[in-house]
């Protein structure tokens, strides 16, 4: 199988990051939070960023057709 890193630094890979944004993190920073990627050089951000907008992140297409996201359900009850 091969891996297709995405971060150099951390040994993050593309998969793993598509893994992060499906269990909700939708931005680069999110990922960051979740596996490092994007916090020592940050030469991955913008392929960090490209994978998310390429509808990696579930929650993000709920926001494009306009329905609320999760949070904001939360706050509203």
């Amino acid at each position: 199988m091969s891996r297709v890193y995405v971060c150099s630094c951390f040994g993050v890979t593309e998969q793993q990051v598509k893994k992060h944004a499906a269990d909700g993190a939708c931005t680069p920073r999110q990922i960051a939070s979740a596996c490092k990627a994007g916090t020592d050089c940050g030469s991955c951000v913008r392929r960090i960023q490209a994978i998310l907008g390429r509808g990696a992140c579930p929650r993000r297409e709920l926001a494009d057709q306009g329905q609320p996201m999760l949070a904001e359900l939360d706050e509203a009850a």
